[in-house]
């Protein structure tokens, strides 16, 4: 079954190019121009993904993404902003709305089509991941992507449970923040490093009490320590 992509791009001619390049390679593409067509549509366009331009001329991309992450029924669906806005504040501000990935332009269109390969892989893999997994109080549940401390439902990305459920497979062991990269990300990218930190700082905010339990190991990469009681 192909996978459907939603481009939310107001300039014709990038939302041109990244439809040709995407429908080559084998996926389905609605365009929109429009940020309010945009939320218009996907109730009725059932979209693997979101390519989301932060510039739009009815509203700003990041509203759109607030709404898509604040709603239980597109919550789940992954986000790629493409945003002219290349300073390391706007990738970070766009990862902390929940995105799953950022892309600069001017971009190559091979760049895009791997990016959004490899989101949809890193969906695909936490779908076909172990059903359930109990760390202490932590409960992660593969089959909808539910993680639950002390029986109340934790509101994560994708890739934040890609990311907290490839630490509890290797439970008490350092991993370093390329192997994140690779395994949840699906990618090496310039600033990469980065961008794994603020996803920790994002999943620790979100454990609260527990988010020490992700402990950092300076200029390697991150464990999450085998512990049975919350951190004091």
């Amino acid at each position: 079954m192909r996978k459907s992509i939603l481009v939310v791009e107001d300039e014709k001619d990038i939302a041109d190019l990244i439809s040709f390049h995407l429908t080559r390679a084998g996926f389905e593409v609605q365009l929109c121009r429009r940020g309010s067509d945009a939320l218009d549509a996907i109730p009725r366009f059932p979209a693997s993904l979101v390519i989301l331009d932060l510039m739009l001329p009815d509203m700003d991309g990041v509203e759109i993404c607030k709404r898509l992450k604040s709603r239980d029924s597109t919550r789940r669906i992954p986000v790629l902003i493409v945003s002219a806005r290349r300073s390391e504040a706007d990738r970070i501000l766009g990862l902390e709305l929940g995105a799953d990935d950022y892309l600069p332009k001017p971009f190559s269109p091979r760049e895009l089509v791997l990016r959004v390969q490899a989101v949809l892989r890193r969906v695909e893999s936490a779908e076909g991941a172990r059903t359930s997994v109990v760390v202490g109080p932590l409960v992660l549940d593969s089959e909808n992507y539910s993680v639950r401390l002390h029986g109340k439902q934790l509101e994560l990305t994708i890739t934040e449970f890609k990311l907290l459920d490839y630490l509890t497979q290797r439970l008490g062991r350092v991993v370093r923040r390329e192997d994140l990269l690779e395994n949840v990300w699906g990618y090496r990218y310039e600033g990469g490093s980065r961008t794994v930190d603020t996803h920790i700082q994002r999943l620790r905010q979100k454990l609260g009490n527990l988010g020490d339990w992700i402990e950092t190991v300076r200029g390697v990469g991150y464990r999450l320590r085998e512990a049975q009681t919350e951190p004091e």
